[in-house]
Protein backbone atom coordinates (compact mmCIF):
# COMPACT_ATOMS: atom_id res chain seq x y z
CA UNK A 1 0.00 0.00 0.00
CA UNK A 2 1.35 3.46 -1.20
CA UNK A 3 1.60 6.07 1.36
CA UNK A 4 -0.97 8.76 1.78
CA UNK A 5 0.82 11.98 1.77
CA UNK A 6 -2.16 13.89 1.23
CA UNK A 7 -2.92 12.70 4.69
CA UNK A 8 0.84 13.35 6.35
CA UNK A 9 0.41 16.34 4.95
CA UNK A 10 -3.25 17.17 6.16
CA UNK A 11 -1.85 16.17 10.08
CA UNK A 12 1.22 18.34 9.56
CA UNK A 13 -0.26 21.39 9.04
CA UNK A 14 -2.70 20.16 11.84
CA UNK A 15 0.01 19.78 14.44
CA UNK A 16 1.53 23.17 13.03
CA UNK A 17 -2.02 25.28 13.61
CA UNK A 18 -1.91 23.53 16.99
CA UNK A 19 1.48 24.91 18.19
CA UNK A 20 0.90 28.11 16.21
CA UNK A 21 -2.11 28.84 18.40
CA UNK A 22 -1.04 27.37 21.81
CA UNK A 23 1.62 30.63 20.88
CA UNK A 24 -1.03 33.16 21.33
CA UNK A 25 -2.44 31.94 24.79
CA UNK A 26 -0.12 33.29 28.03
CA UNK A 27 -0.45 32.00 31.51
CA UNK A 28 1.75 32.57 34.58
CA UNK A 29 4.24 31.00 35.51
CA UNK A 30 5.33 30.31 39.40
CA UNK A 31 6.51 34.22 40.87
CA UNK A 32 5.38 37.50 39.78
CA UNK A 33 4.90 38.81 36.20
CA UNK A 34 3.76 41.95 34.85
CA UNK A 35 1.00 42.30 31.78
CA UNK A 36 -1.23 44.96 30.68
CA UNK A 37 -4.81 43.94 29.48
CA UNK A 38 -5.85 46.36 26.01
CA UNK A 39 -9.15 46.64 24.25
CA UNK A 40 -10.26 43.76 21.91
CA UNK A 41 -10.19 44.54 18.74
CA UNK A 42 -13.69 42.64 18.01
CA UNK A 43 -15.10 43.88 20.81
CA UNK A 44 -13.53 47.57 21.91
CA UNK A 45 -16.27 48.12 24.44
CA UNK A 46 -15.53 45.13 26.34
CA UNK A 47 -12.23 42.78 26.34
CA UNK A 48 -13.63 40.01 28.31
CA UNK A 49 -14.47 37.06 26.50
CA UNK A 50 -16.49 34.60 28.10
CA UNK A 51 -16.61 31.13 26.89
CA UNK A 52 -18.18 27.69 27.84
CA UNK A 53 -16.24 24.32 27.97
CA UNK A 54 -17.34 21.01 28.52
CA UNK A 55 -14.07 19.73 30.53
CA UNK A 56 -13.24 15.98 30.38
CA UNK A 57 -16.20 14.87 27.67
CA UNK A 58 -15.18 11.54 26.49
CA UNK A 59 -11.46 12.61 27.99
CA UNK A 60 -11.91 15.46 25.81
CA UNK A 61 -12.70 19.72 26.05
CA UNK A 62 -14.89 20.82 23.87
CA UNK A 63 -16.42 24.53 23.15
CA UNK A 64 -20.28 24.45 24.24
CA UNK A 65 -22.42 26.12 21.75
CA UNK A 66 -24.20 27.48 25.15
CA UNK A 67 -21.51 29.98 24.68
CA UNK A 68 -22.80 31.74 21.15
CA UNK A 69 -26.59 31.04 22.77
CA UNK A 70 -26.84 27.71 20.52
CA UNK A 71 -28.27 24.66 21.69
CA UNK A 72 -26.56 22.05 23.57
CA UNK A 73 -27.21 18.44 23.94
CA UNK A 74 -24.99 18.39 27.12
CA UNK A 75 -26.93 20.80 28.67
CA UNK A 76 -30.20 20.08 27.88
CA UNK A 77 -28.80 16.33 29.00
CA UNK A 78 -28.07 17.91 32.19
CA UNK A 79 -31.15 19.81 33.11
CA UNK A 80 -33.19 16.87 32.82
CA UNK A 81 -30.99 14.91 35.11
CA UNK A 82 -31.49 17.91 37.40
CA UNK A 83 -35.13 17.36 37.37
CA UNK A 84 -35.77 13.56 38.17
CA UNK A 85 -35.68 14.75 41.77
CA UNK A 86 -32.99 12.46 42.46
CA UNK A 87 -30.57 14.17 44.07
CA UNK A 88 -27.37 11.63 42.81
CA UNK A 89 -29.23 12.76 39.18
CA UNK A 90 -29.04 16.19 40.49
CA UNK A 91 -25.01 15.83 41.09
CA UNK A 92 -24.28 14.46 37.83
CA UNK A 93 -26.48 16.79 36.24
CA UNK A 94 -24.04 19.60 37.60
CA UNK A 95 -20.80 18.05 36.47
CA UNK A 96 -21.83 18.07 33.42
CA UNK A 97 -22.79 21.73 32.83
CA UNK A 98 -20.05 23.65 30.97
CA UNK A 99 -17.80 25.68 33.52
CA UNK A 100 -16.91 29.61 32.64
CA UNK A 101 -13.59 30.90 31.00
CA UNK A 102 -12.95 34.40 30.57
CA UNK A 103 -10.43 35.73 28.59
CA UNK A 104 -8.23 39.07 28.07
CA UNK A 105 -6.08 39.81 25.61
CA UNK A 106 -2.58 40.90 27.09
CA UNK A 107 0.44 41.91 26.24
CA UNK A 108 3.42 40.72 28.41
CA UNK A 109 5.72 43.34 29.55
CA UNK A 110 9.58 42.63 28.41
CA UNK A 111 7.39 40.25 25.52
CA UNK A 112 5.69 43.60 24.26
CA UNK A 113 7.33 42.22 20.51
CA UNK A 114 5.53 38.95 20.70
CA UNK A 115 2.00 40.91 20.35
CA UNK A 116 -1.34 40.67 21.92
CA UNK A 117 -1.91 37.06 23.44
CA UNK A 118 -4.93 35.84 25.66
CA UNK A 119 -4.78 35.37 29.35
CA UNK A 120 -7.88 33.27 30.74
CA UNK A 121 -8.67 33.12 33.96
CA UNK A 122 -12.05 31.85 36.52
CA UNK A 123 -14.25 33.62 38.70
CA UNK A 124 -12.29 34.26 41.41
CA UNK A 125 -9.92 36.20 39.12
CA UNK A 126 -12.34 37.73 36.78
CA UNK A 127 -14.47 39.27 39.77
CA UNK A 128 -11.54 40.72 41.16
CA UNK A 129 -10.37 42.15 37.91
CA UNK A 130 -13.99 44.06 37.55
CA UNK A 131 -14.41 44.81 40.94
CA UNK A 132 -11.34 46.99 40.23
CA UNK A 133 -12.01 48.76 36.78
CA UNK A 134 -15.51 49.50 39.10
CA UNK A 135 -13.52 51.00 41.57
CA UNK A 136 -13.24 55.21 40.47
CA UNK A 137 -9.72 55.60 41.55
CA UNK A 138 -8.61 53.16 39.04
CA UNK A 139 -11.60 52.57 36.24
CA UNK A 140 -10.29 51.54 32.88
CA UNK A 141 -7.19 49.85 33.22
CA UNK A 142 -7.66 48.21 29.58
CA UNK A 143 -7.08 52.17 28.06
CA UNK A 144 -3.99 52.18 25.86
CA UNK A 145 -2.96 56.13 27.48
CA UNK A 146 -4.07 55.78 30.89
CA UNK A 147 -4.86 52.36 31.50
CA UNK A 148 -2.34 50.29 34.24
CA UNK A 149 -0.22 47.33 34.62
CA UNK A 150 -1.53 44.34 36.33
CA UNK A 151 1.15 42.32 38.53
CA UNK A 152 0.16 38.49 38.19
CA UNK A 153 1.25 36.64 41.00
CA UNK A 154 1.15 32.38 41.00
CA UNK A 155 1.74 30.30 43.30
CA UNK A 156 1.96 26.50 43.12
CA UNK A 157 -0.26 23.75 44.76
CA UNK A 158 1.63 22.68 47.93
CA UNK A 159 2.46 19.57 49.53
CA UNK A 160 0.65 19.87 52.83
CA UNK A 161 -0.89 22.86 52.10
CA UNK A 162 -3.21 24.12 49.61
CA UNK A 163 -3.98 21.71 47.40
CA UNK A 164 -4.82 23.97 43.91
CA UNK A 165 -2.83 26.84 42.38
CA UNK A 166 -3.57 30.57 43.08
CA UNK A 167 -3.39 33.17 41.42
CA UNK A 168 -3.50 36.87 42.94
CA UNK A 169 -3.44 39.85 40.86
CA UNK A 170 -2.23 43.58 41.74
CA UNK A 171 -3.17 46.73 39.59
CA UNK A 172 -0.28 49.38 39.36
CA UNK A 173 -1.72 52.39 41.01
CA UNK A 174 0.20 54.82 38.42
CA UNK A 175 -1.10 54.98 34.52
CA UNK A 176 0.84 54.64 31.75
CA UNK A 177 0.52 53.87 27.64
CA UNK A 178 0.55 50.36 27.07
CA UNK A 179 2.98 50.84 24.49
CA UNK A 180 6.03 53.50 23.70
CA UNK A 181 3.54 55.77 21.68
CA UNK A 182 6.34 56.67 18.93
CA UNK A 183 7.02 52.97 18.89
CA UNK A 184 5.01 52.65 15.63
CA UNK A 185 5.77 48.39 15.36
CA UNK A 186 4.13 47.74 18.85
CA UNK A 187 1.16 50.15 18.06
CA UNK A 188 0.42 48.38 14.72
CA UNK A 189 0.80 44.61 16.66
CA UNK A 190 -2.22 45.91 19.41
CA UNK A 191 -3.93 45.74 16.11
CA UNK A 192 -3.32 42.28 14.89
CA UNK A 193 -5.34 40.16 17.29
CA UNK A 194 -7.24 37.34 16.28
CA UNK A 195 -11.16 36.88 16.95
CA UNK A 196 -10.18 33.93 19.92
CA UNK A 197 -13.78 32.52 19.04
CA UNK A 198 -11.97 30.86 15.73
CA UNK A 199 -9.53 29.17 17.63
CA UNK A 200 -12.01 26.57 18.58
CA UNK A 201 -13.91 23.91 16.82
CA UNK A 202 -17.57 24.75 17.94
CA UNK A 203 -19.34 20.75 17.74
CA UNK A 204 -22.47 20.30 15.57
CA UNK A 205 -25.32 19.40 18.05
CA UNK A 206 -25.36 15.87 16.49
CA UNK A 207 -21.75 15.32 17.18
CA UNK A 208 -22.11 16.59 20.69
CA UNK A 209 -24.77 14.30 21.42
CA UNK A 210 -22.27 11.29 20.26
CA UNK A 211 -19.59 12.65 22.13
CA UNK A 212 -22.23 12.72 25.16
CA UNK A 213 -23.68 9.06 24.31
CA UNK A 214 -19.92 8.24 23.92
CA UNK A 215 -19.19 9.74 27.27
CA UNK A 216 -21.61 7.82 29.27
CA UNK A 217 -21.16 4.80 27.94
CA UNK A 218 -16.97 4.35 27.16
CA UNK A 219 -17.28 0.79 26.45
CA UNK A 220 -19.98 1.03 24.15
CA UNK A 221 -17.97 3.81 22.05
CA UNK A 222 -18.02 3.55 18.13
CA UNK A 223 -14.55 3.20 16.71
CA UNK A 224 -14.97 6.19 15.12
CA UNK A 225 -15.97 8.28 17.22
CA UNK A 226 -13.39 6.77 20.00
CA UNK A 227 -10.18 7.46 17.53
CA UNK A 228 -11.40 11.25 16.95
CA UNK A 229 -8.08 12.93 16.92
CA UNK A 230 -9.67 16.22 15.77
CA UNK A 231 -8.09 19.53 16.88
CA UNK A 232 -10.72 21.67 19.13
CA UNK A 233 -8.97 24.20 20.03
CA UNK A 234 -5.98 24.98 22.29
CA UNK A 235 -6.84 23.41 26.01
CA UNK A 236 -8.21 25.79 28.21
CA UNK A 237 -6.69 25.50 31.77
CA UNK A 238 -7.32 26.84 35.39
CA UNK A 239 -4.76 28.53 37.08
CA UNK A 240 -6.55 29.60 40.13
CA UNK A 241 -8.15 27.58 43.35
CA UNK A 242 -12.16 27.97 40.95
CA UNK A 243 -10.29 25.51 38.39
CA UNK A 244 -12.82 23.67 36.47
CA UNK A 245 -13.47 19.71 37.07
CA UNK A 246 -13.52 17.55 34.77
CA UNK A 247 -17.34 15.89 34.20
CA UNK A 248 -16.82 12.67 35.38
CA UNK A 249 -18.40 9.64 33.37
CA UNK A 250 -22.10 10.12 34.61
CA UNK A 251 -23.35 6.66 35.22
CA UNK A 252 -26.83 5.96 34.37
CA UNK A 253 -27.93 1.86 33.58
CA UNK A 254 -25.65 -0.92 33.09
CA UNK A 255 -26.45 -2.78 30.13
CA UNK A 256 -26.29 -1.10 26.19
CA UNK A 257 -29.54 -1.19 25.72
CA UNK A 258 -30.64 0.25 29.09
CA UNK A 259 -28.13 3.49 28.47
CA UNK A 260 -29.72 4.33 25.15
CA UNK A 261 -33.33 3.94 26.84
CA UNK A 262 -32.58 6.26 29.77
CA UNK A 263 -30.89 8.91 27.03
CA UNK A 264 -33.40 8.63 24.73
CA UNK A 265 -35.79 9.14 27.26
CA UNK A 266 -34.21 12.16 28.67
CA UNK A 267 -33.88 13.27 25.94
CA UNK A 268 -37.67 13.24 24.21
CA UNK A 269 -39.32 13.65 27.80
Amino acid sequence: MALNLDKIKSRLNTLSNQDANKKLFWKPVKGKQVVRIVPYKFNPENPFIELKFHYGLAGKTYISPDTFGRPDPVVEFANKLKKTGDKEDWKKGRALEPKLRTYVPIIVRGQESEGVKFWGFGKQVYEEILKIIDDPEYGDITDLTTGRDVTVEFTEAQPGGKSYPETSIRVSPNAKPAVDPTNKDLIALLGKQVDIVTLYEEKSYAELKDILKNHLNPSGASADNSGDNTDTGPSPEAEESDTPKAASATKVPSSNKDIESAFDNLFNS
